[in-house]
Order: C-alpha cells, then sequence, then structure tokens
C-alpha cells in the first residue's frame, strides 16, 4: 500500500466534479460522468467518495465522512509522524460533507424514465435541460411560445445558444400567428437563426434536448411530465418530430411593431453578403458576428438551398437576389 499522503486528498477540480454529481442529487449515470471527466471519476472512485453500482452503471456520492475516517486510520497506522494529519482530515473534507448534508438526496430509480410533478418542478427541470443543451433543441408547441415573463427570461440564453452554433427548432400552431407574445418571440429568435413552422394537424407537446433527453406530458392537463433518457424511446420521439416538422408549413414571421416589414433572419442576411461575394470573415465582421457563427449559418444556407458546394450555394443566392422580372 502507498503511503497516505496529502496526494490521496482530492485535488480543486475533483472537488468541483463531486459537488457537481451532489447538484444532480447525488447519483449520475456512470457513462455521462466519465464522458466529462474519466481521470476525476476514477480518483475519486479510488479515493472512495464514488461508489461504482456496476447493475446500474451509475455512480452515487459517498459521505466523505467514511472516507476521511478511512483515510484517518491509515494514517494512524503509519505512526505518531502522520498524527497531526489524521486528526486534521475531517476539516479538510469539512466542505465536501457541508455539501453532502445540504443536498436532498435524489429517489434510487432503475428506470430511465421520470416522472416529475407540479409546474414549477417541471419548469425548473426544462430551464436546467435547456442551459446544459449544446447542440439543438427541438419543440412542438401545441398553442402559443407561452407567457411574456418566461420568454424574456429566456431571450438571452437563446441567443447565446444559437450564436455558438446551436440549432433550434419549433413547431407551432397556426393560432400562434394571432398571438404577439409568439410572433414577437418567432421573429426574435428568427433573426438569430431559430427555424419556426406551424403545423395544421393535432400534435402532442414534446421537448427534445440534444437528442439526448425528451419531456413528454404524463397526464392531461401537462401538470405532470415525463423525462425520457432512454435511447430508443427518445430515438422514436425525434424521428416523430422529423416527420411532423417536414407536413409543417414554413412561416414568414412579422410583428404588429414591423407591420408590412419582412424580417430578415441573421441567416438570410448571411446569404445576401455571401450572394454579393463577400468572404466568410468579411460576412462575420459586417454583421458584428463570430466567424463560426457564419460558418454556422452557411451550412444551414446550404442545407436549406440543398446546395453541396459554397461556389455553389453563392450562385444560388444571387440568383434568388435578382429582380424578378
Amino acid at each position: 500500500m502507498s503511503e497516505p499522503n496529502g496526494a490521496a486528498l482530492p485535488s480543486e477540480s475533483e472537488r468541483r466534479l463531486y459537488q457537481q454529481i451532489l447538484d444532480q442529487g447525488g447519483r449520475v449515470s456512470f457513462r455521462e460522468a466519465v464522458e466529462q471527466d474519466p481521470t476525476g471519476v476514477l480518483r475519486l472512485m479510488e479515493l472512495g467518495l464514488l461508489l461504482h453500482d456496476a447493475a446500474d452503471q451509475v455512480l452515487t456520492a459517498v459521505n466523505p465522512r467514511a472516507v476521511s475516517d478511512r483515510i484517518s486510520a491509515e494514517l494512524r497506522a503509519e505512526g505518531t509522524r502522520m498524527l497531526l494529519r489524521a486528526e486534521e482530515m475531517p476539516t479538510l473534507l469539512e466542505d465536501l460533507t457541508h455539501a453532502y448534508d445540504a443536498t436532498p438526496r435524489r429517489a434510487d430509480r432503475s428506470s430511465v424514465v421520470q416522472h416529475v410533478d407540479r409546474t414549477e418542478q417541471i419548469r425548473h427541470r426544462v430551464l436546467q435541460l435547456a442551459s446544459e443543451a449544446y447542440e439543438e433543441e427541438l419543440s412542438l408547441h401545441p398553442g402559443g411560445a407561452g407567457p411574456a415573463d418566461l420568454l424574456e427570461q429566456a431571450l438571452e440564453r437563446t441567443r447565446r445558444f444559437l450564436e455558438r452554433g446551436g440549432t433550434i427548432r419549433t413547431v407551432y400552431e397556426p393560432t400562434a400567428l394571432l398571438d404577439g407574445t409568439t410572433v414577437r418571440w418567432a421573429e426574435r429568435v428568427t433573426g438569430w437563426g431559430g427555424r419556426f413552422r406551424t403545423l395544421s394537424e393535432p400534435f402532442s407537446r414534446m421537448l427534445i434536448f440534444d437528442r439526448r433527453v425528451a419531456v413528454v406530458p404524463a397526464s392531461a392537463d401537462n401538470s405532470s411530465a415525463a423525462f425520457i433518457e432512454d435511447p430508443a424511446v427518445v430515438s422514436f420521439l425525434v424521428a416523430a418530430f422529423e416527420r411532423d416538422w417536414e407536413r409543417a408549413e414554413r412561416i414568414q414571421w412579422r410583428s404588429a411593431e414591423h407591420e408590412g416589414e419582412s424580417v430578415v433572419p441573421v441567416h438570410e442576411q448571411v446569404g445576401r453578403l455571401l450572394a454579393q461575394g463577400l468572404t466568410q470573415k468579411t460576412i462575420a465582421s459586417r454583421l458584428g458576428l463570430g466567424e463560426r457563427t457564419v460558418a454556422a449559418h452557411i451550412s444551414r444556407l446550404r442545407e436549406l438551398h440543398d446546395a453541396e458546394t459554397l461556389f455553389q450555394l453563392g450562385w444560388q443566392m444571387r440568383g434568388a437576389a435578382e429582380p424578378q422580372g
């Protein structure tokens, strides 16, 4: 056995990882944790601060008191030279102990479907997933976009998400076009690169984040929601969204404040400048965007216009920009 010393304590990054696991209820997926920080997970398991359940493939946070007691016993066994260090051990892990005591324990669920009741708890969980999303948000929203105050709070997060290359696609009912709050929201988000359509056929409410977690109603009045992480089920729901998206109608969003004006999304502004022969770097400078953001918009334009090359896209955009005789 190697000599216990200060190196046996978790580093600052390992402490942060442990506290992140506590923030998620003290129980997380082994695969997701390893993808985030494989070295930190292995170190915390070695120290005994994380316990791996091989059957459920989850990691569970262990009470630091048990870890400090074990390490203290090892230190005492080394003799009086390490006795002082052993007495200090509970204090050295005091921050993690307080965090552990203050964290509500997550219920032990073997299922990959979690049911959440009460509107506030559902909203809190959805906001958490939205803040963690990195690549894509897909949503079916019967009716409109939601309360104006909640949308206002989400604007800045949505803008940042789209500008770093994320994708947002949303389907509303046609009646959303009559709701001023929804129109203003769609206009703003469209200007940043989000995409909205309307579907006249009946469809159910659904949110999907990064094709990893899906949220669907678990009751008729939407007072309960199911948060689904089963890859097979999420894949099925993504396919259902894609079918609805293909049937939905493209809309040119306008608001009462811009009556008579067409909304010009960022990707269309990029397309117009591209048609003028400007480079990606020049377009980024002209629109005040990052080059990666412009590249993401060009990628969307190539998809929309089915262009295989940048030259072909520029040619098509120039054709679209010419006045029709």
